[in-house]
């Protein structure tokens, strides 16, 4: 199905912030909140993988029902996750946009990859806090 992604920050995400490599950080931000409505057109149970698809690339997410996320939206946290598909383009504004990326969600029965395997696909280090 096709979306706008939304991202943002979540309170759960702050809390966690200093240490990135953390387990919260990570559970955190490789979430994918929707409507449940939508979760329940796709035939997505809260918890279950989605696969979400930008012109950039993709990305394996847990689906999180939200019922404050409009439908035919989601909302994905700032961060690595986020960050691996959303348009590098600034439109001469110096900062990527955030908000209203086109994108497309499917069920997956693939994993969710970890920050560290995320950091280390895009020529990165991992590292520990």
């Amino acid at each position: 199905m096709r979306f706008l992604m939304n991202t943002g920050r979540t309170i759960k995400q702050g809390i966690t912030v200093e240490c990135k490599g953390s387990p919260g950080y990570g559970s955190e931000t490789s979430r994918c909140f929707m409507h449940p409505l939508d979760m329940m057109e796709m035939g997505v149970c809260d918890g279950e993988c989605v696969r979400v698809e930008s012109t950039e690339g993709a990305i394996v997410l847990a689906a999180a029902a939200a019922e404050s996320v409009t439908p035919g939206t989601i909302f994905v946290p700032y961060g690595p996750y986020a960050n691996h598909i959303i348009p590098g383009a600034t439109r001469s504004t110096g900062m990527p946009d955030f908000k209203s990326t086109p994108v497309t969600v499917e069920a997956t029965t693939d994993r969710r990859k970890t920050v560290y395997e995320l950091m280390e696909e895009m020529g990165g280090v991992a590292y520990h806090c």
